[in-house]
Parts: C-alpha cells; sequence; structure tokens
C-alpha cells in the first residue's frame, strides 16, 4: 500500500500545522474488484468503486506496529469472513476510518490479485501490509 488519499493528506497537513485537530480513526480494512475504475485520480479523491459486497463480506479491523523509517507493517493476522458467495478478484484494498461507508485513508494495488470464490478464506499474514509515508 503506497498512497495516501487527499482527504488524509489534508487532515494531516492540518493538525500537523495547528489548524484543525484531527482525532485519530478506528481503521479497518476493505477489499475492492475492479482496477479499471480504481484509477490513479479516483483513488487519491478517495472514490474507491467495486468494494466487495454480500456474500459474507465485511471490512475488518487492523492494527500497525511503530513505524521505522517511515514505513509501518500490519502487526497481525487479518481474516475475513468465509465468502458465502463468489466476491470477485481482489485487485485493491483501502485503509478506511469507519466500518461502512466513511473515508479512504490508505489504499493500494494488491501485488497479486486473488480470486474470491465461494467457501474461500481472504487474509493478509501478519506483516505482509505495509504503509509508507515518502
Amino acid at each position: 500500500m503506497s498512497a495516501a488519499s487527499d482527504y488524509l493528506e489534508n487532515k494531516l497537513l492540518d493538525h500537523t500545522l495547528g489548524n484543525t485537530a484531527f482525532t485519530q480513526p478506528t481503521v479497518r480494512i476493505a477489499l475492492f474488484t475492479n482496477a479499471s475504475t480504481n484509477t490513479t485520480a479516483n483513488l487519491e479523491a478517495g472514490t474507491l468503486t467495486d468494494e466487495v459486497s454480500g456474500t459474507g463480506y465485511a471490512r475488518q479491523s487492523i492494527s500497525f506496529g511503530t513505524s521505522t523509517n517511515g514505513t509501518a507493517f500490519n502487526d497481525a493476522t487479518v481474516t475475513f469472513p468465509t465468502a458465502t458467495g463468489n466476491q470477485g478478484t481482489i485487485s485493491h484494498v483501502a485503509i478506511m476510518d469507519a466500518v461502512t461507508g466513511g473515508n479512504v485513508l490508505f489504499y493500494g494495488t494488491v501485488t497479486t490479485a486473488k480470486q474470491i470464490l465461494n467457501g474461500d478464506t481472504f487474509q493478509i499474514s501478519n506483516g505482509n501490509l505495509s504503509i509508507a509515508l515518502a
């Protein structure tokens, strides 16, 4: 995961420069299936499309260890519920600030797209998701 949304960039700048306080959000990870509509412009604007829905899907809580050298890694394995129907091919993930709806904070393309079929479980292993600020 390599980028912050415009929403988050503005919140961090305003907070850091003393304009407006930014309350630390409870973060969730979301899965998305359509690489063709999740363009850089849409991702930066926080308008991701084609989030998985139904078929047993729900955003999951995710936590990160303390950052080192500008990078933080997830500090526990994240396991999504077993699919109760075909969910499509996961091409993107995003860190969100709500269980549903909300704002994109960070986003990125998965290294290898993964098709999730009925009975499959999507998992992100401990230390396998990184967020870096450049």
